[in-house]
């Protein structure tokens, strides 16, 4: 409407300009009026062309307002890619709860920009249902371990109640991405949500089923430097399977997210080292209970370094993990160490990409809230004056084979355990003693954006008095990812 309004001002002007070149054609201001001619036919041509490039671009925006912002992926879980990118460019891990596996997906955009930030907004909508059998007794209600395989809540001592059917939409996720370049830096942040919280802020089934929404990761990055909430550092994510299960191989694999200050840098085009200084906090149990109590007394934070390799036949990690374990109740204090090690990777079987394996494998003392949602306590504390803390060892691992029937049709074969030793006498009453799983699933993506997917699980655990409790379940998912 402006154009044309200009478009007839212009014309207006031409007009007036032509009536007295007409009535006075032979005066001596013949000249001056075709020079008044000249320049506003030019004028009038400039308005032409803002106007075709006016249309062009009306043209156009439809085709970029309807382009869908690129899902998390990698990196997670990938964690997954999900395969993360680390401070150079946050992403989600692996599995169909942490994040897009790689292949099928929507193309990333450019997001929209904010005072010189450029903002991002993706994640999925995702709803699960379940029909779990448990030999050992029953999962109290509104427990996590009604909404996807956690491993120390495997019922054992009890008798079986029947078959027990669950759904829900809690783990949707949003993901808010920014970048603001400045002087030839790069300043990113992450802000990750879903409504998987931890019980006791959560909403119920009776009603309408509202969820809290609960924080995952939030952290900017500087550079090499990361700040906040994120994985840590002792942790792949890269090698996390494609599950309908919110994690999957839970009692194999390292999971933890915490606050840290991380420190990426570069070593060669096919490694990189990561070390960070992340939140400590010592998990413990005593000789005569099995639950597993936060002390909040730690003085130092843990530790962690991971070196990448990452090369055409495949990608790997290696990490190291350093803690200072203290428990202080006024009278008594005492203190461990606990250190471990953890190998993870993932092997491409085919050039495509829709096949590989992944696993991983790790071992070390203290360290049982890194690995298996905390199934082993970081140490057994005796009150008793003159007594040490003791540091239960572990060793879990999972692997996990992905198959790509077509390039819509997939499934994945995953092994799962983890296997704790108590020092001699530090065994408390009703602990794990050992725990694994195996599933088999079958993943449909019948447009780029959806995944729907079915899977079979099994899984046992086994307490230090030889007790043994065991899980059966059938999930189906079905996510959309934007």
């Amino acid at each position: 409407m402006v154009f044309k309004t200009r478009l007839a001002f212009t014309a207006l002007l031409a007009g007036t300009a032509l009536v007295p070149a007409a009535a006075y054609a032979q005066t001596a201001r013949e000249v001056e009026l075709e020079t008044r001619l000249k320049a506003l036919e030019a004028a009038v041509q400039d308005l032409r062309g803002e106007l075709t490039a006016a249309r062009a671009t009306a043209a156009a925006a439809p085709q970029t307002a309807v382009s869908p912002t690129a899902p998390p992926t990698a990196m997670a879980s990938s964690p997954t890619a999900p395969h993360p990118t680390g401070p150079s460019g946050p992403t989600a891990p692996t599995a169909l709860a942490e994040a897009k596996p790689a292949g099928p997906g929507p193309a990333p955009t450019d997001g929209f920009k904010v005072a010189g930030t450029t903002v991002k907004l993706n994640g999925f909508f995702k709803t699960w249902a379940s029909v779990s059998r448990y030999s050992g007794g029953n999962i109290a209600p509104e427990s996590v371990g009604r909404d996807f395989y956690f491993p120390s809540m495997t019922p054992v001592g009890g008798r079986n109640e029947g078959n027990s059917f669950e759904s829900h939409a809690k783990q949707t996720r949003i993901v808010l991405a920014t970048d603001t370049p400045i002087a030839g830096h790069s300043l990113k942040g992450l802000l990750e949500l879903d409504f998987q919280v931890v019980p006791g802020t959560q909403g119920n089934q009776r009603v309408v089923s509202g969820y809290n929404p609960g924080l995952r990761r939030a952290f900017f990055t500087y550079d090499n430097w990361l700040f906040g909430q994120e994985w840590t550092t002792f942790q792949y994510i890269g090698a996390l399977p494609e599950t309908t299960d919110f994690i999957g191989p839970s009692e194999g694999t390292v999971f933890v997210r915490q606050a840290q200050v991380r420190y990426t840098r570069k070593l060669s085009d096919t490694l990189s080292l990561s070390v960070a200084a992340e939140n400590p906090e010592t998990a413990s149990t005593n000789l005569v209970s099995a639950a597993v109590v936060e002390n909040a007394d730690d003085r130092l934070p843990d530790l962690a370094a991971r070196l990448n390799y990452k090369t055409a036949f495949g990608e790997f990690s290696l990490a190291g993990l350093a803690r200072k374990l203290t428990i202080d109740t006024g009278p008594l204090n005492e203190s461990a160490t606990g250190w471990g090690v953890s190998f993870a990777g993932k092997v491409p079987l085919d050039a495509s990409g829709h096949s590989d394996i992944r696993f991983m494998v790790t071992h070390g003392d203290g360290i049982g809230r890194y690995v298996g949602l905390n199934l082993a306590p970081d140490a057994v504390f005796s009150a008793v004056p003159g007594a040490e803390l003791q540091t239960p060892s572990l060793t879990a691992g999972f692997a996990a084979l992905k198959l790509g029937w077509t390039d819509k049709l997939r499934s994945t074969f995953i092994g799962s355990v983890q296997s704790i030793d108590y020092p001699t006498g530090g065994e408390p009453i009703g602990a794990t003693d050992s725990a694994w799983s195996a599933s088999a699933n079958l993943f449909y993506s019948p447009i780029k954006s959806i995944d729907l997917g079915v899977e079979f699980r099994h899984a046992q655990r086994q307490l230090v008095n030889g007790q043994v409790g065991k899980m059966d379940r059938g999930e189906l998912a079905a996510r959309y990812s934007f």
